[in-house]
């Protein structure tokens, strides 16, 4: 009698690979990220994220993507619970950048910091544009120039990356209303 193997099916292979992307670069960073240890990670042939993303730059670039899709994700749900005002919405959106970095620091380090994504990938591209476009449409409501989508994403970006890193520890430390409230303060000063 021959038993004829079962062929072996994971899924959803692209998002497994993506999770454990994020996870090893959470863990190891970007000088130690590597596809084996993806492969590893995800329980599958070490071949597999080089067939789906080509390498680990790839890799990086789907990632980021992705996280960058996750990013706005986090601006919409603060905004979702904002008054409807339009700098009440960037107030949101600000805080949900601050949200994002805390809750994926090595997924923001990717999108903003890392050289290792293919910059010129559409998907890397569109995703990119729609988080800057989001920005540039909600100064634009509250009656903002181009300074003013600079002075926000400045203050945004600049209290997401010293809050996760740890150089704002009195803020970091405060109970999350009162972070929120500081936060919000502080978002609201570069406001138009």
């Amino acid at each position: 009698m021959k038993i004829e193997a079962k062929p072996y099916h994971h899924g959803d292979l692209r998002a497994a690979l993506l999770a454990a992307a994020e996870a090893e670069l959470a863990e190891r960073g970007i000088e130690g990220f590597s596809l084996r240890s993806v492969a590893k990670r995800a329980g599958v042939s070490h071949a597999a994220p080089a067939h789906h993303f080509g390498d680990a730059d790839g890799l990086l670039t789907a990632l980021a993507t992705e996280g960058f899709h996750r990013f706005l994700a986090c601006q919409h749900q603060r905004e979702a619970k904002a008054d409807p005002d339009p700098l009440a919405q960037l107030v949101a959106a600000g805080l949900g950048y601050v949200d994002f970095a805390m809750e994926r620091p090595a997924l923001f380090r990717l999108i903003f910091s890392s050289s290792r994504p293919k910059s010129a990938d559409p998907d890397l591209l569109a995703a990119g544009n729609a988080s800057y476009g989001h920005l540039v449409a909600q100064v634009d409501a509250a009656k903002g120039d181009a300074a003013d989508v600079a002075a926000a994403w400045a203050m945004a970006h600049g209290l997401a990356d010293l809050v996760m890193s740890g150089r704002l520890q009195s803020i970091a430390a405060m109970e999350p209303a009162a972070r929120d409230a500081m936060l919000a303060g502080l978002i609201r000063r570069a406001l138009p």
